[in-house]
């Protein structure tokens, strides 16, 4: 793997990938979608396709942390339904990374996030739900025909870009905010759905050669990073409002999605 070893990395670039380690762990327990940045800080210090080795393992612990902090509220209908497609995109992906570069790889992910952003607006800004009654339904991704439609979609496409550039995390965030989860149940859910899929990938990105002893000698130095990020997005997600959590997850994706664009 043409890859770069804690050695050989400046100490400007080690607290680069530091403070990047410490946003993921904010983002699984407060912003999900948040650590689209840590991807972006990944792929300039490290080879872009190298450093999706070195992220998974990060984006693991992160999940573990969030699992901990949410697992009383995961809706595992939701999951179930969800998996099957994640599980086909993932597929799709690993045959993509054989033969698509860098380039191709980033502008893909880049609109299908902005496209993800732009979808979700649209549907919130038609939406006329009383929100105190949003809180106590049940998520339309498991009760309706067109929900389960949506539900295997976003799960196609999530697996598929978190396959290819560990960015399934603001598809996903366009999907549990369109489907009608609550801030407690977005998190949940997302903890379980990403430390599952995230530990899966485990085999395909070894088999690929994007992980290897020298990015896990780097995670090892960087994984320490993420638990303080994941205590300070626990104090702050409890004085996030719905409203705001929902803007600040839709406005990390587009940064996400533009940064892909334009890098």
């Amino acid at each position: 793997m043409n890859t770069v070893t804690l050695w050989d990395l400046t100490g400007w670039e080690f607290a680069a990938l530091a403070f990047a380690a410490l946003l993921v762990g904010f983002s699984k327990t407060a912003v999900s979608g948040a650590n689209t940045v840590s991807l972006a800080v990944f792929a300039a210090v490290l080879p872009a396709r190298a450093s999706t080795g070195v992220l998974l393992p990060i984006l693991i612990a992160g999940d573990v942390l969030a699992v901990l902090t949410y697992r009383r509220h995961a809706h595992w209908p939701t999951l179930w339904r969800l998996f099957p497609a994640v599980a086909a995109g993932v597929v799709v992906g690993t045959v993509f990374l054989l033969w698509a570069d860098d380039g191709i790889v980033r502008t893909s992910i880049g609109a299908i996030l902005l496209l993800m952003a732009g979808v979700t607006v649209w549907r919130r800004r038609r939406a006329d739900t009383d929100a105190a009654a949003a809180a106590e339904a049940e998520p339309d991704g498991v009760v309706t025909r067109a929900g389960r439609l949506k539900a295997r979609s976003y799960g196609v496409l999530g697996g598929f870009t978190t396959m290819v550039a560990n960015a399934g995390g603001p598809v996903m965030s366009m999907y549990l905010l369109s489907a009608g989860f609550r801030k407690l149940g977005f998190l949940g859910t997302s903890a379980f759905f990403f430390l599952i899929v995230n530990t899966s990938k485990l085999p395909f990105s070894a088999g690929l050669g994007l992980i290897d002893a020298d990015s896990l000698l780097l995670d090892a130095a960087l994984v320490l990073f993420v638990v303080p990020g994941a205590l300070l997005g626990k104090w702050a997600v409890t004085r996030i409002n719905q409203r705001l959590f929902e803007q600040l997850v839709i406005a990390a994706t587009v940064v996400g999605g533009l940064q892909l664009l334009l890098r």
